[in-house]
């Protein structure tokens, strides 16, 4: 269903469309282990979604798909085969489903531990509940969440998709898609495949529907959904001093996320509050060299302040990362 914060990256470019298409007979192979999730509901009709299969008889799907089913199949072309039970980790919005007798391709499981941003993956699923369709798009931002990184990328999906797969150029599935927030092209979440495992090994209980208080993380009310979520939304709404003093509390509760630190670094630069910025986004390389926003701005910061050697050393840094990003920035600072 339809963000972090990168912003800065976006506006300059720095999340370009280079995609890696996957090969077409990986793409079928990998395909026919995503099924249609058709979820029966006790008042009548349907819900629709999709289920990515991880083991032999076990596919995967989202929580939000199935949570009111009186009864659940999964569905292929002709084939349709009832789900007997369900595992589920409903804070994490997935639910393993066991289905005797499943007969399809079983994915290969990745890593979002390998997963850079930029990276081309590709999206999965029944959107729409018609057929399967695929999606080619970048990673935008890995979230620290449980152990794991909830990926966000540019990969569009809707009703229908979710419980799909999103896969790496080996088409490894890293993450099962989950929701969008509205109001950007960029705000499309997958759960990291690292939270499939412990189901795995997990007994299931008979089919039926969920309690209602049961929530997913993101469909908490705001204020207890993860900062990174949170921090989407203002972002997304241009709430600056709301975010500053979010990244603060965010700050103090996981001083190792490095997430904060650039959330704080990007408020107060929108805030033009730049000396304040400028010694975040110091702070924020430091915490994570990797951080080509950072870098980004850092050398735009100290060429305006005419300091040419720090300058430099910016600009080295983030052609390291993105090349392509490093020359359009010493074009534009030339012009200026």
């Amino acid at each position: 269903m339809k963000g972090a914060s990168l912003p800065l990256l976006l506006a300059a470019g720095l999340l370009g469309v280079a995609h890696a298409d996957p090969d077409r007979e990986a793409l079928v192979r990998t395909g026919a282990s995503v099924l249609k999730v058709e979820a029966q509901r006790p008042q009548g009709g349907f819900s629709l979604g999709s289920a990515v299969v991880v083991a032999p008889g076990r596919a995967v799907t989202n929580c939000h798909v199935t949570r009111d089913s009186s009864s659940i199949h999964l569905r292929r072309g002709e084939l349709r085969l009832r789900v007997e039970a369900v595992t589920a980790d409903v804070g994490h919005d997935l639910c393993l489903l066991h289905v005797p007798g499943l007969r399809a391709e079983v994915a290969a499981l990745g890593s979002t531990a390998s997963l850079q941003r930029k990276q081309s993956v590709t999206a999965l699923g029944f959107t729409g509940g018609l057929g399967l369709q695929s999606s080619n798009g970048n990673v935008v931002a890995l979230h620290r969440l449980d152990g794991a990184r909830v990926v966000q990328s540019t990969n569009w999906f809707t009703s229908g998709a979710s419980g799909g797969g999103l896969f790496d150029d080996s088409m490894h599935l890293v993450g099962v898609l989950t929701f969008r927030l509205r109001g950007g092209e960029v705000h499309y979440f997958a759960a990291p495949v690292e939270w499939i495992t412990p189901l795995l090994s997990a007994e299931g209980v008979p089919v039926a529907p969920l309690p209602p208080e049961m929530l997913a993380y993101w469909q908490q009310p705001t204020s207890r959904q993860p900062a990174f979520l949170q921090a989407v939304a203002l972002e997304r709404d241009g709430r600056w001093a709301e975010l500053e003093a979010l990244a603060l509390r965010w700050g103090e509760t996981d001083a190792l996320d490095p997430e904060a630190l650039t959330t704080q670094a990007l408020a107060l630069d929108r805030l033009n509050r730049l000396a304040e910025a400028q010694q975040a986004w110091e702070r924020a390389v430091v915490m994570d060299p990797t951080a080509a926003n950072a870098w980004y701005r850092l050398a735009q910061i100290y060429t305006r302040q005419g300091d040419r050697e720090r300058a430099a050393t910016a600009l080295q840094r983030l052609e390291a990362l993105d090349p392509d990003v490093a020359r359009e920035l010493r074009a534009q600072l030339k012009r200026s």
